[in-house]
């Protein structure tokens, strides 16, 4: 492929892949160390297990099995990656960036990469930079990854959080081509809601007690859902807009697995149905960042998508932050 510098091309994902990992932890196992029932969980979430890290195993490990595949997929080296970015909420470190740990495992020199935090949105966020990197001609091959282990940031005490995060990883490797591919990107974020879903504590905001709870995810759950299934609804109708698309020109909606019920409300909002609503929330949870690209690889290697395909990506997590692409597979 000859282009030049001042030459716009597209982002084309050319390959997806995901990596979770073994330890699965089912709800009946939650009963266990918490007072809740698989009948409440299934039943306000959706939800059936998550997966766990282990012992040992980093947001790195997983960010690495779940690239190996993108780039086997998309028949592309590490060594000739232009730009790695790796979303996430839980790096290995903090610092340097997991982006180069990656890059380090990988065996890619000199290629900038790092780190983006968006929470459950990170991907999308992500996504939308890479896609600048190649529209301004300044990169050629990029490999765009959401990875998380949310359970190191869990209260295993809470039930109304604990039952709903798991941990993985999802990868995809961008290439610029005169072909359609990422139509346009959206991204949002409103820091007002900055209580509704967080971490109290951090690294200059230390902890003010010994509360587990200062150190792990706190969530007001019914505010949480009020304001995502609105945000979605409207960024999906901001994106079709955008690019004169209708309804009905989509082939798939491949969500935020955030809990069921807001993925039914977004699809019905757009008048999709589950035939055309990637869903994975039940056999995965919320894998944060990593939630979208997981779901779109487990659906590509499916064969439920496939090339030619008009795809509607999305995602809101705590910020608040919000985002879409739309994009021709």
């Amino acid at each position: 492929m000859s282009w030049t510098k001042n030459q716009t091309m597209n982002s084309k994902i050319i390959g997806t892949g995901s990596y979770l990992p073994e330890n699965i932890m089912t709800n009946v196992d939650l009963e266990k160390i918490v007072e809740t029932t698989d009948e409440w969980i299934r039943e306000r979430t959706g939800i059936e297990q998550r997966h766990i890290v282990a012992d040992g195993q980093t947001t790195s490990d997983l960010a690495y099995k779940a690239s190996m595949q993108a780039l086997e997929m998309a028949r592309v080296k590490a060594e000739d990656l232009d730009l790695i970015i790796v979303a996430t909420t839980t790096p290995d470190k903090i610092f340097p960036s997991t982006a180069t740990i990656l890059q380090q495992k990988l065996g890619n020199n000199g290629s900038p990469s790092f780190d983006i935090q968006a929470v459950c949105t990170g991907f999308i966020y992500a996504l939308s930079v890479a896609d600048q990197f190649i529209k301004t001609g300044m990169v050629k091959k990029v490999l765009v990854v959401g990875a998380e282990s949310m359970s190191r940031i869990t209260n295993w005490k809470d039930r109304d959080t604990c039952v709903l995060f798991g941990d993985g990883a999802g990868a995809v490797v961008l290439e610029a081509s005169n072909e359609e591919g990422i139509l346009s990107t959206h991204i949002h974020a409103d820091g007002k809601y900055e209580e509704l879903l967080h971490v109290p504590s951090g690294i200059s905001k230390v902890a003010q007690t010994d509360d587990i709870a200062e150190r792990t995810m706190n969530m007001k759950g019914n505010e949480v859902f009020r304001v995502a299934v609105n945000t979605l609804s409207k960024i999906a109708t901001e994106t079709l807009e955008y690019n004169n698309k209708a309804k009905e020109d989509l082939d798939w909606l491949v969500p935020h697995q955030a809990n069921l019920r807001i993925i039914k409300a977004t699809a019905k909002k757009l008048n999709l149905g589950e035939n055309k609503t990637v869903i994975t929330v039940n056999k995965h949870a919320n894998t944060s960042s990593a939630s979208v690209p997981l779901a779109l690889d487990e659906a590509v290697r499916g064969g439920r998508i496939i090339p030619g395909q008009l795809l509607l990506l999305e995602a809101f997590g705590g910020g608040f932050t919000w985002g879409s692409a739309l994009v021709r597979f």
